[in-house]
C-alpha cells in the first residue's frame, strides 16, 4: 500500500483530496500547519474532526500530525516583499512536509490544489512552490471546478466541518500571480530558511 502524508488545512479542498487518495487505496497521515500566535486552533480543531469523520467512512484510522507555521509567517511578513508572501508560505511548508514525510515512511505529499482558484494556485506559483518539495506531490483536485470540489465534500461527508470559520491569516491584498522560482529564491535570501524549516519539524507532533 502507497503512503502518503497529507497537508491538511480544515477547509474544503485539502479533505476531499484525502478523500480521493483513501479511495484508491492509498494510506494516509494528515499534517495541519499551525499558525498559533498569528490565528486560532480551529484549523486544527476541523482538521482532526475531519480525519475522524472519514477515518470511519474508510475505515481506516487517520493520524494527524501538527507541525508550528506562525513564527515562520511572522518572519515572512517582516522580511519579504507582501506580494509574495503566499508562495513563500507554501515553499516552507512543502520543504517542511516532505522532510516529515520522508521520517514517517510517506513517497508522496498530497494537496488540495486546483488551478487558478486562489492567488497561490496559479500555474506560475505552483511551479515555483512546488520545487521546494523533496518528495513527489500528488494533486487530486488540480482539474475541477470549485462547484464539482464541494459536491465531492457532501458526498463524502466532510462539507459541513470545513466551511466552519476558520481562516488563513497572512493573505495580501495584491498576490503575486506569476512568481518564478527564481524571484521567490531571491526573497528567501530575506529569511534563514533551514533555521525555520528546522524548528518546525522539531516541534512537530503525531502524538495525539
Amino acid at each position: 500500500m502507497v503512503k502518503a502524508l497529507a497537508l491538511v488545512s480544515g477547509g474544503i479542498d485539502s479533505i476531499v483530496a484525502v478523500a480521493l487518495a483513501l479511495e484508491q487505496g492509498m494510506e494516509i497521515e494528515m499534517l495541519h500547519f499551525s499558525t498559533v500566535p498569528l490565528g486560532n486552533t480551529r484549523g486544527l480543531e476541523k482538521t482532526k474532526l475531519l480525519a475522524r469523520t472519514l477515518g470511519e467512512k474508510f475505515g481506516q484510522k487517520i493520524k494527524v500530525g501538527v507541525a508550528p507555521h506562525g513564527n515562520t509567517l511572522f518572519a515572512i511578513a517582516k522580511n519579504c516583499h507582501r506580494k509574495y508572501s503566499c508562495v513563500l508560505c507554501r515553499r516552507i511548508m512543502l520543504r517542511a512536509a516532505s522532510r516529515i514525510a520522508e521520517k514517517r515512511g510517506a513517497s508522496a505529499l498530497i494537496t488540495g490544489e486546483a488551478i487558478g482558484q486562489v492567488a497561490s494556485q496559479t500555474l506560475f506559483n505552483l511551479n515555483a512552490e512546488h520545487s521546494a518539495s523533496l518528495v513527489p506531490i500528488i494533486r487530486p483536485l488540480i482539474g475541477m471546478d470549485k462547484l464539482e470540489i464541494e459536491r465531492l465534500a457532501k458526498e463524502f461527508g466532510t462539507f459541513e466541518t470545513s466551511i466552519l470559520p476558520s481562516a488563513c491569516c497572512s493573505i495580501p491584498a495584491k498576490p503575486a500571480t506569476k512568481a518564478t522560482s527564481e524571484k521567490v529564491e531571491q526573497e528567501e535570501k530575506r529569511l534563514n530558511v533551514n533555521e525555520l524549516v528546522e524548528k518546525e519539524l522539531e516541534k512537530a507532533d503525531f502524538s495525539e
